[in-house]
């Protein structure tokens, strides 16, 4: 593996840690109103947050969303995770797995995670433009070494392009992803990377036999900055991050499309959650599961307390969110319209 990958990776975490990488005023979470209950008719110990996914039952509609892998130090950072969300019933969505495809050797940083928690649902990650160059044994490879329940493959055009290392090559992008639902005995997933779905990329995805899409939208970690970041100031795209720093569609406004018209897949939201109370709103909109990132790997890089303490808050935020609807669970919170957009 090629010294410089690993040094990308480690520094796209410690960006990501950075506050100006989040484009945090863009979520939309603020223009969404639930709509308060004075007199519901539960007491909150009634209240449930359990969803199912594929047959489990799990205690939260929460997942972790993909982080990082492929340098050294990550593997013990997701060993701890793994096992936050082992205890939490949280999903894990792995960092991307492309370091494997170019050295079989890093697969042993999932087996090691799965040998350690054998109930975890895991979902393997890898880019469109690493997908368009792979076979379907590549894929079974990725998928077998952390024995996923699901593939996702995520959609980071802006980051390739601005990125000096990208591959900015998304030619044929849809077919693919066609081909590997067809081919790929596992649910598949499509996420963006923090820049959201138009409605056309909503349309394009469905009636393929899609299993999940993640709008990923504008309000977290934004990979334009983070790329930007990594230029030199003598460099002649220096503050290119800068020009795009805004570019997206927020999470919020692509749930919302997302409504307009029937369609075949589940949907989940990220990029940008940050409270309990942001995952209700967003499954008051549709979503049935809700992912969060930058703030998680904040709280572990803190320690693994600071972790756990900051996912028992989002999940009781949920639940107070669901409390004060009236909603006795989310089947309830989504059964009726319980939400606003304000002014």
């Amino acid at each position: 593996m090629d010294d410089s990958f690993e040094k990308r990776k480690k520094s796209h975490f410690f960006l990501s840690l950075d506050s100006s990488s989040q484009s945090i005023r863009a979520t939309g979470f603020d223009k969404i109103r639930l709509i308060h209950s004075a007199l519901p008719d539960l007491d909150i110990e009634e209240v449930s947050i359990e969803q199912k996914w594929r047959g489990h039952v799990l205690k939260t509609p929460f997942f972790v969303s993909s982080m990082t892998g492929g340098w050294k130090d990550s593997k013990a950072f997701n060993l701890k995770l793994a096992k936050a969300c082992a205890k939490h019933s949280w999903i894990m969505a792995v960092g991307s797995q492309r370091a494997q495809l170019e050295d079989p050797s890093k697969a042993e940083e999932w087996k090691q995670i799965r040998k350690a928690q054998p109930n975890l649902i895991l979902l393997g990650n890898l880019g469109l433009s690493q997908l368009l160059k792979s076979s379907i044994s590549d894929i079974l490879r990725l998928v077998e070494s952390l024995k996923a329940q699901g593939m996702i493959i995520h959609l980071n055009p802006l980051q390739e392009a601005i990125q000096k290392e990208g591959t900015a090559k998304f030619k044929g992008g849809l077919k693919a992803i066609e081909k590997l639902v067809k081919e790929l005995a596992l649910p598949v997933i499509v996420k963006e990377t923090g820049c959201g779905m138009s409605k056309e990329t909503l349309d394009q995805l469905t009636d393929i036999g899609l299993a999940v899409l993640d709008v990923s939208g504008l309000g977290g970690t934004h990979w334009g900055r983070i790329e930007g970041k990594r230029y030199d100031k003598n460099s002649a795209f220096f503050g290119i991050g800068e020009s795009f720093s805004s570019w997206g569609i927020p999470t919020v406004e692509s749930l919302i499309y997302s409504r307009e018209k029937p369609r075949d897949y589940e949907l989940w939201a990220s990029g940008g959650l940050r409270t309990g109370l942001d995952s209700a709103k967003a499954l008051a909109i549709g979503a049935s599961f809700t992912g969060f990132g930058q703030i998680i790997l904040k709280a572990l890089h803190e320690s693994e307390q600071a972790l756990d303490q900051l996912m028992s808050r989002l999940e009781y935020e949920l639940k107070i969110s669901l409390f004060c609807t009236g909603s006795v669970n989310i089947k309830e919170l989504q059964r009726t319209k319980k939400w606003e957009i304000i002014s």
